[in-house]
This record gives C-alpha cells, sequence and structure tokens, in this order.
C-alpha cells in the first residue's frame, strides 16, 4: 500500500477548489513552463492554458492573453498557486460565457468538476436523512447517527470510509463483506486509505462514476466530492427497480416490441419520466413532462400524479390553490399519507431543485407504481428481457467496465446503447488513442439509419487495425443488435486493453507479449516463494473453489491484507461462497478494481479467474521494488514518480484477457474486467 501526502497549497480556500487529480495535473503543467531559470511569468501562460480541457473550447490563444493582461503584466513572476488563481479566473469567464443555470449541479453527473463547488443545503440535508434512515440500526455506525444535517457532521463521520462502504451496500446489498471494512473507531492512515480504495472500486462496481476522486480527496473530506460521491450512490438505490428485468409491468408504457427495446436502453430517469407522463396522460393532464426541474416547479404535475395513484388520499385544494408554494406543501402532505418518505420540502418542488425530485418521484414509484398487473403484457415483458445468465453477467461486466473509463456518455444497456456505434468509438479512443476518426462519425441522436452504420463500420475498421478476429462481421450487425458479435467485440476490446498495459509493465521484455501461462507462472511463483504449497494448475482448476490460493496470493503481495480469522476452510457451498466474497473486497480493498461475482470464484469460471489474478498481478507490479524480489521480466518501472505509485482508485481500467482466443470463444465464454490502469495525471483537465 502507497503513502501519498499529495499536493498541498498554503491558501485552504485554493486547496479546495481543485481534486487531488487536477492539481497533480496542473502541478505538472506549471512544472513544465518553467524556463532555464526555474522563472514562471504570465506570458508563458496562454500556450498551456489554451490546451485545457475546461479552456479550449471557450477561448483563443489570444483571448487568454487578455484576459490575463488585465490584471496583470506578461513579465510578472507567478508561482503555482498564482498559476491555479489565474486558471481560476478563466474558468469563471468561461463560466460566464456559457451562462450556467443557477439550478444546475454537479452530484449527478458522471464525472466532477471544478466549475460548481457549492453544495446545496437541501440537498446535503435530504441524504443526511436517507443516511440516518436506512443505517440508523447499523451495529458500528449507530453510536454515530442520528447526523445532525445542519453540522459537518457528514463530511467529519465520511473520512474513515465506514459510512461510504456501509451506504453501498444498501444501494446494492452484498457489494461489499463487512468483513473486510476497517471498523476501529479510531483508524490509522493505512487502515482509513484501504476503506476508502475498497469504497471508490466498489462504487465503480455498481456503476458510479468515480474517474476525478482519489482517496485522498476523501481522507480531506473534499465536501463537494463527498456529497457527490454519496448522490451517486443513493441515485443508484432510488432507481434500481426503474427496468424492466426488476418491474416487468413497465412494459405497460409501450404499445409494441420495437418500443420495449427503446425501453430497455433508456436510462432510469428517463423510464421515470415516461412512467410520469403516462399516469399524467391519464389524468387528463395537458403538458408532457421532460425534467424534474422547471416542469414541476408550480406543482401541478404532481398534485395530477399523486391524484391518480392514490385518489383515497386525494386533497382538491392542491389543484385549486394558486399559490405554488401552498400547493407544494399540500402535496408532500398527499405523499406523506402514501408513506413515501420525504426526501425534499415545499421549497425545493417551487425552486425546482432536480436532484430532490428525482428521488420524490422515485419514491413515488416504489410506494405505488400504478402499473397493470397483466399476465400476458408481463410474460412479453420476462421474454424480452430473459437473458442466458452467462450472457446476462457479460453484459453487467461490459457495463461496468465502459463506465469505469470515464467516457462521456453513460452505458445504461450495452446491447441497446452500443448499437449506434458511438460508444463503441468512445472506448476505442479511450484504449487506443487516436484510432478514431471524429470527422467522419456522427454523434447521437442519430435519425438516419446509413449514419449509424458508418459509425459501426469505423469500429470494424479499427478492430481489424487492432488486429482483432471479425471475420464476416460487419458494422450492420451491430446496428442490428447481434448479441454475440457485441459481446465478441467488446471481450477482444478489453483483451487488447490488458495486453497493452501489461506489456507497458514489462521490464526488459524485448517485445514479448505477455500471456496467460505468464500470468499463471506469476501467481503460483509468488505464492511458492512464500512457502505455501497451494498451487493451480490452470484457471479451471476446480481446487480453485474454495477461494484458499487467492487468498494466499492476496497475503503474500500484501501480508497484512487478509485476516486468516476470517477465512473457512472452503468445505461447504456457504464456506466457498464466504471466501469469494471476501476475497473480491480484499482484492478491492488493496486497489484492483474488478467486477466478478463470488459465484464466478465457486464455479471457477475460466475468464473471471484469470482476470482476477491478472489484476492481484498488475497491482503487484505497480509497488515500488524493495530489494528487487522480482526478476527482470516481472519488475515494473515505466513510471517511479510518485503520481505513478499513488491512490489505486484514480487508475483507470485494466480489462482482461485469454490470449489468442477466437471470436467465438470469446463470444460463448463469461466476460469480466479488472480496473488498475494508471489514469493520467490530467485526465480532468486536458484533450
Amino acid at each position: 500500500m502507497s503513502s501519498f501526502v499529495g499536493v498541498h497549497l498554503s491558501d485552504p480556500t485554493l486547496q479546495s477548489q481543485f481534486t487531488q487529480v487536477e492539481l497533480r495535473g496542473l502541478k505538472s503543467k506549471f512544472i513544465s513552463l518553467r524556463s532555464q531559470s526555474g522563472k514562471v511569468i504570465f506570458g508563458d501562460l496562454p500556450p498551456v492554458m489554451a490546451k485545457l480541457k475546461a479552456l479550449n473550447q471557450m477561448f483563443s490563444e489570444e483571448e487568454i492573453s487578455a484576459i490575463l493582461g488585465e490584471s496583470s503584466d506578461v513579465n510578472d513572476e507567478i508561482d503555482f498557486e498564482a498559476f491555479l488563481r489565474a486558471y481560476l479566473n478563466l474558468q469563471a469567464r468561461a463560466t460566464a460565457k456559457l451562462g450556467g443555470s443557477k439550478h444546475s449541479s454537479a452530484f449527478l453527473k458522471s464525472t466532477t468538476t471544478t466549475l460548481l463547488h457549492t453544495i446545496s443545503e437541501s440537498e446535503k440535508a435530504s441524504y443526511v436523512a436517507h443516511i440516518n434512515s436506512y443505517l440508523g440500526e447499523d451495529p458500528f455506525l449507530k453510536n454515530f447517527l442520528p447526523i445532525d444535517p445542519a453540522s459537518n457532521a457528514l463530511i467529519d463521520l465520511a473520512k474513515d470510509g465506514v459510512l461510504l462502504c456501509k451506504l453501498i451496500n444498501v444501494a446494492v446489498p452484498g457489494t461489499i463483506d463487512e468483513r473486510a471494512i476497517n471498523t476501529k473507531k479510531v483508524l490509522n492512515p493505512w487502515e482509513r486509505n484501504e476503506n476508502h480504495t475498497l469504497c471508490l472500486n466498489s462504487a465503480k462496481a455498481i456503476g458510479c462514476t468515480v474517474v476525478n476522486i482519489g482517496t485522498q480527496d476523501l481522507v480531506e473530506g473534499r465536501p463537494h466530492l463527498v456529497v457527490g460521491l454519496i448522490s451517486q450512490i443513493i441515485k443508484i438505490q432510488l432507481l434500481a427497480d426503474l427496468n424492466l428485468k426488476k418491474t416487468p409491468q413497465l412494459v405497460e408504457l409501450v404499445d409494441d416490441s420495437q418500443e420495449v427495446e427503446e425501453l430497455m436502453g433508456l436510462a432510469p430517469e428517463k423510464v421515470l419520466l415516461r412512467w410520469m407522463n403516462f399516469h399524467l396522460k391519464k389524468a387528463g393532464y395537458k403538458k408532457t413532462i421532460t425534467n424534474f426541474s422547471s416542469d414541476v416547479k408550480d406543482g401541478e404535475a404532481y398534485a395530477y400524479l399523486l391524484n391518480v395513484l392514490a385518489p383515497e388520499h386525494c386533497s382538491p385544494g392542491a389543484l385549486n390553490t394558486k399559490d405554488p408554494t401552498e400547493r407544494a406543501k399540500l402535496i408532500l402532505e398527499h405523499a406523506e399519507r402514501m408513506d413515501c418518505k420525504r426526501y425534499l420540502t415545499p421549497k425545493d418542488i417551487v425552486e425546482g431543485s432536480p436532484n430532490l425530485n428525482l428521488a420524490f418521484v422515485a419514491q413515488v414509484f416504489h410506494q405505488r407504481n400504478g402499473l397493470s398487473m397483466d399476465d400476458t403484457k408481463i410474460s412479453f415483458a420476462e421474454m424480452m428481457t430473459t437473458d442466458d445468465v452467462q450472457v446476462s453477467r457479460e453484459e453487467r461486466c461490459f457495463r461496468l467496465w465502459i463506465n469505469s473509463l470515464g467516457i462521456v456518455t453513460y452505458v445504461n444497456n450495452v446491447f441497446e446503447d452500443v448499437r449506434n456505434g458511438w460508444v463503441l468509438l468512445e472506448v476505442l479512443d479511450k484504449v487506443s488513442p487516436g484510432s478514431v476518426n471524429w470527422k467522419q462519425s456522427t454523434k447521437p441522436p442519430i435519425k438516419m439509419p446509413f449514419r449509424k452504420v458508418e459509425n459501426c463500420n469505423q469500429v470494424i475498421g479499427i478492430g481489424k487495425q487492432l488486429k482483432f478476429s471479425l471475420v464476416n462481421v460487419a458494422g450492420n450487425d451491430f446496428v442490428q443488435g447481434n448479441k454475440k458479435l457485441i459481446l465478441a467485440f467488446l471481450w477482444q476490446l478489453m483483451r487488447f486493453n490488458m495486453l497493452q498495459l501489461l506489456k507497458n509493465l514489462r521490464f526488459h521484455s524485448q517485445g514479448k507479449e505477455m500471456t496467460d501461462a505468464d500470468i499463471l507462472n506469476w501467481a503460483n511463483q509468488k505464492v511458492k516463494k512464500a512457502g505455501r504449497a497451494s498451487q493451480m494448475e490452470s484457471f479451471k482448476d476446480k481446487n480453485l473453489s474454495n477461494g484458499l490460493f487467492f487468498l494466499e496470493l492476496l497475503s503474500v503481495v500484501e501480508p497484512r491484507v487478509v485476516n486468516w480469522n476470517l477465512v473457512t476452510k472452503g468445505e461447504t457451498d456457504e464456506e466457498k461462497k464466504l471466501n469469494a466474497t471476501y476475497i473480491i473486497s480484499v482484492a478491492r480493498k488493496l486497489g484492483c478494481s474488478i467486477f466478478l461475482l463470488p459465484e464466478d470464484i465457486m464455479e471457477v469460471n475460466q475468464k473471471m479467474i484469470l482476470t482476477l489474478t491478472a489484476s492481484i498481478m498488475y497491482w503487484s507490479l505497480q509497488k515500488p521494488v524493495e530489494g528487487s524480489d522480482l526478476s527482470p521480466t516481472e519488475a515494473s518501472a515505466p513510471d517511479s514518480s510518485p503520481a505513478s505509485c499513488v491512490d489505486e482508485a484514480d487508475r483507470g481500467s485494466l480489462a482482461s484477457e485469454i490470449s489468442n482466443m477466437t471470436m467465438d470463444d470469446a463470444a460463448s465464454d463469461t466476460a469480466s474486467v479488472t480496473s488498475s490502469q494508471i489514469e493520467n495525471d490530467n485526465v480532468s483537465i486536458e484533450e
């Protein structure tokens, strides 16, 4: 485990404006500006500032020079903090130029941003109420709850990582083996860092995007990042049932199979809007709701919705009153009679708080969705959404992996979201920078079918350049949603990603490619060298089902990470599952971002086992070599700077593979991916 202090500034207010990822990226830019004399002047800034992602689409180099010249002379020398203030000044100008909405929120967006670091006290109070409600009886946290929303207790309690880990388990039960959480009243820095690493890797494993958040940011208690992460976790919990698999009754919202496919590809928020409009139309409401902000501010839509869902609690005054605040009060009283948790106040409705209105409507849906229980329609929905367990696991793995990469588009359903080719182009550009010709690409929404085919044809072309196996595969196969070919392509894409990463880690490899045999041998050598008897014959070795080999491997690469008092013999299915869940959480706690399930270890799924081993190997090779117990081909030293050795959760994604696999083999097995790639520190600010 690495010890990392981070970039610290003398001005606490200035420090709070940036994440550690951003500070490291900007620091490297500042250092690159130093001349032979070691000085940086204002005149050096425009060329660099003009290339930063937050500014390059808003200002030319000449405009940046003019803005900086308003307050400083071009020959004035500056230090790093002055450089940051200049950057913030330009960022503020960019925001003003865009004309930001006062109701905009960064909390439910996929990435964090320094353009908005204010925290809505209403949102914070709502999240505190949620935590008090769901975690109030937790054996450990009940000593610290309830939290007072008016204080800073939420941020302080989140600093040791326990609260965030527990909240993830509330959102998606079983994600974290709570035996792996360090829950002492006073944690040392190592234990605190382990909790936050476990938290961030587990957050990625349930669909949160944490590209710009590092463990140091959580240790320091950056309010906008902590509340933003909590918001994402709660959102995932509230929207978990907004899909046809969990709620097949949603099929009532559509008329035919084509619309069912469209519904399956919608984000949960969009499904919630469609559900709301479905009932509003039945209630006689004339408008169409398109957002959870301006369209619901007057409260009329809520009054119609609640009256049609729960007429027995109807309050005629809600529609008759002309005062929006009074109407909002009556609406919330109506909702309370329906036993809906109160996520917002009348003021939040009137001001159009998007996050809290979303939470409110989601609660109404959970309490009473008002949908038909027609057996024929439900059977149709179940038929449309029933996939082979193996296919379903693959889809889950690919979806989580893609979302962990930090691309612009958030994937809700792999099979639907890749059909226009755009997502695949974004992923290709991420794992093979410069491979995509964006001038020949069409960005969604795409109305013309041939444009989708063009995008997918470019995807196939790039795949062939990367030597993927794509015999008789055409772009139209992806447009038509051929699941087998989509899964096979994505597997090869992850395979390519991992091979590149591991090849870069090979010290004096002389161009030798990494193979599954290398990974197998590395794991066996590690365990054997530590004096342990366990070995695995292959990634299909049925003896691996008890999990003991992986626990020994984890304890070898980091001796203090496994608590052997918690390990079972792995003789029964129950004991095997306990070990498997513990392995996954311990690996994430170590720094491996993995998406496999306990069943994959118990069933000894060949691909999943390989990816787990590869992830542990990758993490181990990142550690600074002390006394060099690694062979020359094992040692990894592509970059020994502090930025490359810290915050495992700041790293991107390590895809997994089985070497020389054919496309048909890839499609028939279960896919998984690990995520431990070193992320470029400039990811949040550069092109």
